[in-house]
């Protein structure tokens, strides 16, 4: 087997994948292509791991952690995002400017806190 195969494959999904993280507003859509990135590092792994005929098997016990470490990335970043919709009513990433709760000075309309809670209230 050749390496430029698999090497040309993982390039085109790394490529995807930056595309992806730098095209989309939409979080989930981000966090897949994060996901295409790591599939690609890991599809290099594995290929120069059977290309160089290692002994050990560095590459695919390398691959093993990316793919543990892929999981729980996603794992928080669900939970994140589901956390953020609750919130913000919104999965866009440019809707999403601070983590913390609305001030005064963020409300647009000058609305205070107790209008927010009659507005909660009615809902």
């Amino acid at each position: 087997m050749h390496l430029a195969y698999p090497a040309v494959l993982a390039v085109l999904l790394f490529s995807v994948g930056v595309y992806g993280v730098l095209a989309r507003r939409n979080v989930v859509l981000v966090l897949m292509s994060v996901e295409l990135m790591l599939n690609a590092v890991n599809l290099n792994l594995v290929a120069f791991d059977v290309w160089l005929r290692d002994t050990l098997h560095a590459g695919q016990a390398l691959t093993l952690f990316t793919i543990t470490i892929a999981a729980a990335e996603i794992g928080l970043g669900l939970a994140i995002v589901l956390l953020v919709y609750r919130t913000r009513r919104t999965a866009a990433v440019d809707g999403v400017t601070a983590l913390g709760d609305r001030h005064e000075a963020d409300d647009p309309a000058g609305a205070g806190p107790a209008d927010a809670e009659k507005e909660q209230a009615a809902a």
